[in-house]
């Protein structure tokens, strides 16, 4: 039988992970356009182009390889941005993960600085840790991205060096490019103290959490 990559709700106190659909279209549409600035090394969809954004990723979780995620303000009930697993990779026979890469992701201009995208690492990462089991959670991001990288450093995740040419380039004018990809992880054996981590962040007050700085943390 074949492995299908699958995502439940994963529901939080600041953020709940829902899988996309177009019902978040609108909502994602408004949260694009809140402001662009910050989107220099990370593709996020204009409002014209979300419909097909959507398409797009729900092809790429009807073949198994993606799971991808609305993320939607507890206290909004919107949906404020995006994430996803996907990359799986399995354990010789096949049907069970051996890792998952987190990516795809962006927020939004106005959830930056809410504790939403460290939610949502602790709440991707608990999943794959405690219910699938998984050794090894990835996550890369262009190796130009300082904030992002560093948004990844504060969740926790190990950087463990930059693969050149690695990506496709979603930099702005780098159609048809490669890019150097930053490359970082959170091993089995690191889940625990990351997840102790996790938890303080979040106990911290929202604007201070510093790890909600970069819209496109963890992107593909």
């Amino acid at each position: 039988m074949d492995f299908r990559l699958e995502g439940p709700v994963l529901e939080g106190a600041r953020v709940r992970l829902e899988p996309l659909g177009h019902h978040h279209a609108r909502d994602l549409a408004e949260a694009a356009e809140e402001s662009r600035e910050a989107y220099t090394f990370t593709w996020v969809p204009t409002a014209a182009e979300v419909g097909g954004y959507i398409d797009a990723q729900l092809a790429r979780a009807a073949a198994g390889r993606l799971a991808p995620y609305a993320q939607v303000s507890v206290a909004s009930g919107r949906a404020v941005g995006a994430t996803a697993y996907w990359e799986p990779r399995l354990w010789p026979g096949g049907d069970r993960l051996c890792a998952v890469e987190i990516g795809f992701t962006w927020l939004g201009r106005s959830a930056l600085g809410t504790g939403l995208n460290t939610e949502a690492k602790y709440l991707l990462f608990r999943h794959a840790f405690e219910t699938w089991e998984v050794a090894r959670v990835d996550l890369k991001t262009d190796a130009r991205n300082r904030r992002s990288r560093a948004a990844l450093e504060k969740v926790g995740a190990r950087f463990e060096g930059v693969l050149r040419n690695w990506s496709q380039s979603w930099a702005p004018g780098e159609s048809g490019r490669l890019r150097d990809s930053a490359m970082f992880s959170v091993i089995a054996e690191e889940w625990p103290e990351c997840r102790t981590h996790l938890k303080a962040l979040l106990r911290t007050p929202a604007r201070a959490a510093s790890g909600d700085r970069a819209p496109g943390g963890g992107t593909a």
